[in-house]
């Protein structure tokens, strides 16, 4: 009888172990879920930042009647542009990226839809905006919504133009209706590149606070706690640190690392760590 009162306690114990250890697990898993479509959310929205700015690029040089990095961004024959001027005055201006059913550029991402710009002023102007929308617009098949704007803020102490980005209403649509929402207030401060004829050396620090939903339906809010170095040939932020503070979960963060260009990046919660492979679309869908 004793014999079976110690095993009684010690499948009691086991299963009692195996409880907690899939609860830390699950725990472990959502968090890495939820920096995954932090990271995955903000690589699209920077996305359609590389397509409005090159595009700006574009039109800033075919007013000056001149070409320097237009020659190199027209090489992407993917997307047919368009400008029109909706008043008699020279500003603003409309620019429509039109992708048509479909088709594959930058990247190697298929984009298709419309995405318009409504340009205030030349890009380096300073308090020139730039206003972003979508018409049926998906990358990589998920559908982007929102409203982005970019104004040019001047150039700060550094002597490095900022602009600050910001976005309403973003969501990204999965093709079975599952959706992440997504609005933030950034500043981007173009640290090299920003009057070069090589598009492909610029590179931003990023600056300042998200929130929204993730796949799962949870509730976050994220700060930038280490700038985040953007750099306009890596699909993903090189380095920087992310602060997720999520509805009734520990608080998560995704650091970037240190300079490499590729979708490494360690997320820590709960006192664990661990490396992981960002995708380069949002989880659940192919890679």
């Amino acid at each position: 009888m004793k014999t079976k009162f110690y095993m009684m306690i010690a499948a009691a114990v086991i299963l009692s172990f195996f409880s907690c250890q899939k609860d830390s697990s699950d725990v472990e898993q959502s968090g890495i879920n939820i920096a995954d479509d932090d990271a995955v959310s903000n690589a699209i929205f920077d996305d359609v930042f590389n397509t409005e700015d090159n595009a700006s690029i574009i039109i800033d040089q075919l007013t000056k009647g001149g070409s320097t990095k237009s020659d190199i961004i027209v090489a992407d024959s993917c997307p047919t542009i368009t400008l029109t001027n909706p008043e008699a005055g020279v500003w603003p201006k409309i620019l429509t990226i039109d992708y048509g059913e479909g088709c594959t550029g930058f990247y190697d991402n298929t984009r298709s839809g419309k995405i318009t710009i409504v340009l205030g002023g030349p890009r380096l102007e300073v308090g020139s905006t730039r206003t972003v929308t979508f018409d049926n617009y998906y990358f990589n098949g998920i559908k982007v919504e929102g409203t982005k704007v970019v104004e040019n803020t001047g150039y700060n102490a550094n002597q490095n133009l900022v602009f600050s980005v910001t976005l309403s209403g973003g969501r990204l649509t999965l093709p079975d209706g599952r959706y992440i929402e997504r609005s933030f207030n950034h500043e981007r401060e173009w640290i090299a590149g920003l009057n070069t004829l090589n598009i492909w050396d610029d590179e931003c620090l990023i600056t300042g606070t998200a929130s929204g939903t993730n796949l799962d339906g949870i509730s976050y809010t994220n700060t930038i706690t280490t700038a985040l170095h953007w750099t306009r040939p890596c699909f993903f932020i090189v380095s920087g640190v992310v602060g997720i503070a999520r509805e009734g979960k520990p608080d998560v963060v995704l650091d970037y690392g240190e300079g490499q260009c590729d979708a490494k990046a360690t997320v820590t919660s709960n006192g664990v760590s661990r490396e992981i492979t960002l995708r380069r679309r949002i989880r659940t869908m192919v890679q």
